[in-house]
C-alpha cells in the first residue's frame, strides 16, 4: 500500500465505519449551524446522535474476523505507551539484557498504579513512523524477550507481581534475530514464566501475533479487550501458507478463530475486557479505565495467594486449555 493510499484509509476510517464517520460529520455541521445561526437544531440533533449509537452498536455487534484484525491494527487505538502515560501514578524504565543491547520494541519498568506496583512488560509499537521503525512495529529481537525475563527475574527477588501487555503482529523473522538465537529465547521465557513465583497477568491490548506474543504471555490471568485478537500466525501468514496469496486473508481470520470470543470459548484467555461503543480507538480512555479496573481486581486476588499454589494453578490453567470442559477438570484434578 501506498503512502497516500495509508493516509487516505486512516483518514476515512476503515471500509465498514464509514458511514458512521459520515454521520459523525452531519452531526458535527448540525451543531457548527446552530451555533452560528442560533438556530435551535437539537432535535435533528439528538435524533441523529441516538441513530449513530444504535448503528455503531450493530456494526460493531457484527464484525467479521478480518474486521476485527483491523480494528485490532487501528493507528488510534491505545497502545502500551498510552497505558503508562494515562494509567500508571509513576513509572521507571529500565533497559538492557545485560548480553546484547536495549531493544525498543519492548518496554520494561517498575509501575505503580494506585496501591499496586508491579513489573510492566509491554510491546511498544511507536506513533510517528520515525518511532515505529525504531520500535520494528513491535516485532521484538532475541534481545528485547532477554531483557524481558531479566526484569521478571528481578520482580521475583523484588516479590513484585508482573503485568504484561501484548500488541505485536510477532517476533522479527530477520537473519540477525535467528542468528541470536529467537527462537531459544521466546522458549525460555516461555518456560521460566511458569515457575516464577509471583503473580502474573498478561492482557493482549491490540494483536496477539504468534510466539511473540507467547513470549510474554504466560499468565495466572489472561485477558483481552474485545476487539483484540490472540493468533498462532497471522491472516496473512496463514494465507500465504496455504493459498500463496495474501489475498485470502480475510477467509485465513475466519478458520484461525482468533477473536476474542473463540478465545473465550476454547479457554484461551480468562475474560473478554469491553471495549466503549465503536471500539478503543473511538474512546481511548474509556478503554484504559476498563483495563486498570479488571487488573487491579486481578491483582487483588492473585497477590492472596501463597506462590505454590500460584505456580500450581498456572500449570493447570495451560495444561488444560482448548480442552473440552470436563477434560480440563481432569486435567486439574
Amino acid at each position: 500500500m501506498t503512502e497516500h493510499k495509508q493516509a487516505d484509509t486512516q483518514q476515512n476510517g476503515l471500509g465498514f465505519e464509514r458511514p458512521l464517520l459520515e454521520m459523525e460529520q452531519k452531526i458535527e455541521e448540525l451543531k457548527r449551524l446552530a451555533q452560528s445561526t442560533h438556530l435551535d437544531l437539537s432535535g435533528e440533533i439528538l435524533a441523529l446522535e441516538e441513530r449513530l449509537r444504535t448503528q455503531t452498536a450493530e456494526v460493531y455487534g457484527n464484525l467479521s474476523a478480518w474486521e476485527k484484525v483491523n480494528v485490532a491494527r487501528h493507528a488510534e487505538r491505545p497502545m502500551t505507551s498510552d497505558y503508562i502515560q494515562t494509567m500508571l501514578d509513576d513509572f521507571v524504565e529500565l533497559h538492557g539484557d545485560r548480553l546484547f543491547g536495549d531493544d525498543r520494541a519492548i518496554v520494561t519498568g517498575l509501575a505503580t498504579m494506585g496501591r499496586h506496583r508491579f513489573m510492566l512488560i509491554g510491546h511498544r509499537k511507536g506513533k510517528t513512523v520515525k518511532d515505529r521503525l525504531a520500535c520494528n512495529f513491535g516485532c521484538a529481537h532475541p534481545e528485547g524477550y532477554r531483557k524481558a525475563l531479566q526484569k521478571m527475574r528481578l520482580a521475583e527477588r523484588m516479590r513484585l507481581p508482573v503485568v504484561t501487555f501484548i500488541n505485536t503482529p510477532g517476533a522479527y523473522p530477520g537473519i540477525g534475530a535467528e542468528e541470536r538465537g529467537q527462537a531459544a529465547a521466546i522458549a525460555t521465557n516461555i518456560l521460566e514464566m511458569f515457575d516464577l513465583s509471583v503473580p502474573i497477568v498478561s492482557i493482549v491490548i491490540g494483536e496477539g501475533g504468534s510466539g511473540g506474543a507467547l513470549g510474554i504471555g504466560v499468565g495466572d490471568r489472561v485477558g483481552i479487550l474485545e476487539h483484540a485478537y490472540y493468533s498462532v500466525i497471522s491472516p496473512e501468514g496463514c494465507a500465504a501458507i496455504l493459498w500463496k496469496s495474501g489475498e485470502k486473508a480475510p477467509e485465513a481470520a475466519e478458520a484461525l478463530k482468533l477473536t476474542s470470543g473463540h478465545l473465550l470459548q476454547h479457554g484461551l484467555v480468562d475474560e473478554v475486557i469491553p471495549e466503549p461503543l465503536g471500539g478503543a480507538h473511538r474512546d481511548p480512555q474509556g478503554t484504559i479505565q476498563n483495563v486498570r479496573s479488571r487488573l487491579e481486581t486481578w491483582l487483588d486476588e492473585l497477590t492472596a495467594l501463597p506462590s505454590e499454589e500460584l505456580k500450581e494453578q498456572r500449570f493447570r490453567k495451560f495444561r488444560g486449555m482448548g480442552l473440552p470442559v470436563h477434560a480440563a477438570e481432569l486435567a486439574g484434578s
